[in-house]
């Protein structure tokens, strides 16, 4: 009896033990630190637009190409380093948009001519930094003073004047700074048109002309159809004579062909209505004056912008 008692008590200590909870651990992870913030990413280098270029075919000038793009032809050559306009090569290859970094118009670049052979170099009327042309040669009265000075100049021993003359100051003129270079034309899209000479319009645009024909009398004054700067005044586009280009603003410009005498220089600013040259035939069976009106180099009928006569 009493060992049967000692195993129930031993059960009932067993069971009280087995009711205890279990010890409770904590397994929450431990607090991380935190993650450095993300760097942005560098945008991507920029993507380079491939210019617009032209390529030279037979019988083209660096005028003409101009024309085509609506552009100075001094532009141009900066553009693609040409000093001689003349100088063109059949499938060369030319840049018709300012590459990036493009300098100022290039002063060197000369006029282009029409027939063969190079541009004709103009002699400076005065010293340069680049060309000396004085002193030159002359005769002088003679004088002992005038004796002193020669022999002075060529570095020799000159006889002593009877009267010591004074010294005179050297009078050093030093050239002040060169005005920067205009652009030409501005960014304004509108442009103020009037007619550049008043005569019948013999033929009208079409295509193969890209410009109207106007009569009129030899001599009689061609004005400027609008405010500008004269981008081109000479003969060196053929079929168009004695011709003069003004540039009115970044996206128009004119062409005045034909004239008989031309009274405009290049790079001149000229004001609408101003005179600019005088009708003639030059490249041209009659006297007439062939006119154009270009947008962005392309072709546009003059009766579509210029007023009601």
């Amino acid at each position: 009896m009493t060992r049967i008692a000692l195993v129930a008590l031993v059960l009932l200590l067993a069971a009280c033990a087995a009711r205890r909870p279990a010890p409770v651990v904590d397994r929450t992870p431990a607090d991380r630190p935190p993650a450095e913030s993300a760097q942005p990413e560098a945008p991507p280098p920029p993507v380079e637009k491939a210019l617009p270029t032209h390529t030279v075919k037979r019988g083209e000038t660096l005028v003409g190409i101009a024309l085509q793009y609506g552009l100075d032809y001094r532009e141009l050559a900066a553009w693609n380093n040409i000093t001689n306009p003349n100088v063109l090569s059949v499938g060369q290859v030319l840049m018709v948009a300012a590459p990036a970094g493009a300098k100022p118009l290039a002063a060197n670049v000369a006029t282009p001519l029409v027939g063969p052979g190079p541009p004709i170099e103009a002699r400076p009327l005065a010293n340069t930094p680049n060309t000396k042309v004085e002193p030159r040669g002359q005769k002088v009265p003679y004088s002992d003073r005038a004796l002193a000075q020669l022999g002075a100049n060529e570095g020799g021993t000159a006889p002593s004047p009877t009267e010591a003359s004074p010294a005179q100051p050297q009078v050093v003129e030093v050239p002040g700074p060169a005005e920067p270079a205009k652009p030409a034309g501005t960014d304004r899209e509108d442009v103020d048109w009037m007619w550049p000479v008043k005569g019948k319009v013999l033929a009208p645009f079409s295509e193969t002309s890209k410009g109207m024909d106007i009569a009129g009398r030899k001599g009689s004054a061609v004005v400027a159809a609008a405010s500008g700067r004269v981008v081109y005044a000479g003969a060196g586009l053929r079929g168009y004579g004695k011709l003069v280009i003004i540039k009115h603003n970044n996206t128009w410009l004119s062409a005045y062909a034909h004239n008989d005498n031309i009274v405009v220089k290049e790079q001149q600013d000229v004001r609408k209505g101003q005179k600019i040259a005088e009708m003639g035939q030059t490249d041209s069976d009659q006297v007439k004056l062939h006119f154009e009106v270009r947008r962005e180099g392309k072709p546009v009928d003059p009766a579509k912008v210029l007023p009601a006569m």
